[in-house]
């Protein structure tokens, strides 16, 4: 399974803001969304990520409040990236070894959505279920060999000791 089958169940919603959205905006944009990431784009480019990570960091630093502070200021700029064609065992990987919660999938220059790790347990689950289903066919249609008792059919029945 690729990036590509993720998104093409997933959906094209996406959600982006620019680096001098309001941070409040953003997060009124992600919970009116219900969304855990916004992909920051700057002429048409992506710029960075603000995921609620940012937000609750933003919080705890303004006791509370988020002040006036521009997306720009809490926004992470080292953020990794995905493409159409990475495999879902290379996405696992990436996002277990960077602690990524949402990763941008990036064509070239074009942003075609982003990958959140629900996402990919998802699909995880979705090919697991289709595997057990074709194994659980493949088991019922196993030929008999000859020889072997039938499996499905009844033990001969054991002869009652006679009393004299």
């Amino acid at each position: 399974m690729k990036v590509s089958d993720i998104l093409r169940v997933k959906g094209n919603a996406l959600y982006t803001v620019t680096p001098t959205t309001p941070l409040l905006h953003a997060v009124q944009t992600m919970a009116q969304h219900d969304i855990g990431s916004l992909v920051v784009m700057d002429q048409g480019r992506p710029a960075g990520m603000l995921t609620f990570a940012e937000v609750i960091a933003a919080l705890a630093d303004g006791g509370g409040s988020l002040g006036d502070a521009a997306v720009a200021a809490r926004m992470d700029r080292n953020y990794e990236i995905c493409g159409p064609d990475t495999t879902l065992d290379a996405l696992r990987r990436t996002m277990l070894d960077s602690g990524t919660r949402y990763i941008p999938v990036m064509q070239g220059d074009t942003l075609l959505g982003v990958i959140s790790f629900r996402d990919v347990a998802r699909a995880v689950v979705r090919e697991q279920d289709f595997e057990n289903q074709m194994l659980k066919a493949y088991i019922r249609d196993w030929p008999e060999d000859e020889g072997m008792p039938d499996a499905s059919a009844s033990p001969p029945p054991t002869p009652l000791p006679t009393q004299r």
